[in-house]
């Protein structure tokens, strides 16, 4: 006898019930909303890529969290775990041919075999705004300018979020001073990025094993207390421009942000609540070296990956589980087989007027009728009873104030 078929998905996989696609509709449509006020483009590629791509990305677990395989010809392939190898790939093969700098935003499914926890899903959704060949300071400012807004159409306050922000090249500056040579600046990041997930003694030990003394540990704590960026010229600038822009309030300096990639060159951020219940909202920098460790030609770029689970967390516990349900549309309904046709004919000169129309699909009594039609989310109703066809009128009723008013037929 065969085992019982879970209706599950896999695990870590979602399923998106039409309840589930109105949170993600109203993430996505402000994402795609702020992409298209700040002049992004939006591009798309295929979710499966050459894993020697994504091995070539320097920093991660490559074999233990990317789900790959071989394909019938022999291909070892993988499923995206993010966007960014795709778009270095996409930038180099035209890199020649296109007019710089780009700006270009997509929102792309993808797939990361890893131990889940609050916030991380091994499927998500993200949303990439990135900036291709510009070295200027206002490519951060755009790209952290356009993830503010996003947050603030969901309907976010500034006071629940802030973007820690800081700068990999200030950073290894600090170091230097101290005394700790460029030779250890990347066991020194990829250490401190632990923190707040491991315990300083296992932090001094890791930088212990990549050869730093106790004196030079000592002295990496001690630059972990940092609060003043005015010596860094770019983080002074960024901090400028963004009060110009409008959005300083939602940004502070906060040293601790490294990013533990190591593609990452200059100015590194990460999105918070202000409360500290969940995981980073949003994360990026500048990372100027990616396309030439594919063979791409050096290009600046600065860029960000926003994944949608998180801040759907978030908005569903500041905003109410109910708040991406918005009230639109019309619920036409009918009493008797009779009126069916006339109802078919006003929903299609409804929806002819630009209205969303939601139709019953048989006869229905009045109060089962309307209470679908609240249900479903409708903002208004139509019901045809026997009279009102034989009048060649309608009451169009607001479901909210209840209010109604009279429409021919």
């Amino acid at each position: 006898m065969s085992e019982k078929l879970s209706f599950e998905p896999p695990r870590g996989m979602r399923d998106f019930y039409p309840e589930d696609m109105v949170w993600r509709n109203k993430v996505f449509g402000a994402m795609r909303e702020s992409a298209a006020r700040y002049g992004f483009e939006p591009y798309d590629s295929c979710v499966v890529e050459s894993y020697e791509l994504l091995a070539r990305k320097a920093g991660e677990e490559v074999g233990e969290q990317i789900y790959h395989f071989f394909d019938k010809s022999e291909r070892h392939i993988a499923l995206r775990a993010e966007m960014t190898p795709t778009l270095a790939r996409m930038v180099a093969q035209r890199q020649k041919e296109l007019a710089f700098p780009l700006k270009w935003t997509t929102i792309a499914q993808c797939f990361r075999y890893e131990r889940m926890t609050k916030g991380r899903k091994r499927e998500h959704y993200q949303w990439n705004c990135d900036i291709i060949g510009e070295k200027s300071i206002l490519a951060e400012v755009e790209v952290l300018g356009c993830a503010c807004d996003a947050l603030k159409r969901m309907g976010l306050k500034a006071e629940d979020f802030k973007v820690h922000v800081s700068s990999r090249k200030f950073l290894g500056e600090l170091l230097e001073a101290s005394g700790i040579g460029s030779a250890k600046h990347a066991q020194v990041f990829l250490a401190l990025d632990k923190r707040g997930k491991m315990p300083d003694p296992e932090i001094a030990a890791m930088l212990k094993d990549g050869g730093l003394s106790d004196d030079e540990v000592k002295a990496t704590f001690a630059i972990m207390d940092t609060k003043d960026c005015s010596q860094s010229p770019e983080l002074a600038e960024l901090f400028r421009l963004a009060e110009l822009a409008g959005f300083a309030d939602c940004l502070q300096f906060d040293i601790g942000v490294i990013r533990g990639l190591s593609y990452y060159t200059g100015i590194v951020f990460e999105c918070f609540d202000t409360k500290g219940e969940f995981r980073a909202i949003f994360g990026g920098g500048r990372y100027d070296n990616l396309l030439t460790t594919i063979g791409g030609e050096p290009t600046s770029a600065v860029g960000l990956g926003f994944g949608d689970v998180v801040v759907t967390e978030l908005l569903k516990a500041r905003l109410g589980g109910n708040a991406a349900k918005e009230k639109a549309g019309v619920a036409v309904g009918f009493m008797f087989d009779a009126e069916a046709d006339a109802a078919v004919k006003l929903a299609a000169r409804l929806r002819a007027e630009g209205e969303q129309v939601d139709m019953a699909l048989k006869p229905q009594k009045p109060k089962k009728f309307f209470s679908h039609a609240d249900q479903s989310g409708a903002a208004k109703a139509v019901f045809l009873g026997p009279d009102d066809v034989a009048k060649g009128v309608a009451r169009l009723k607001d479901l909210a104030t209840r209010e109604e008013r009279e429409i021919a037929l």
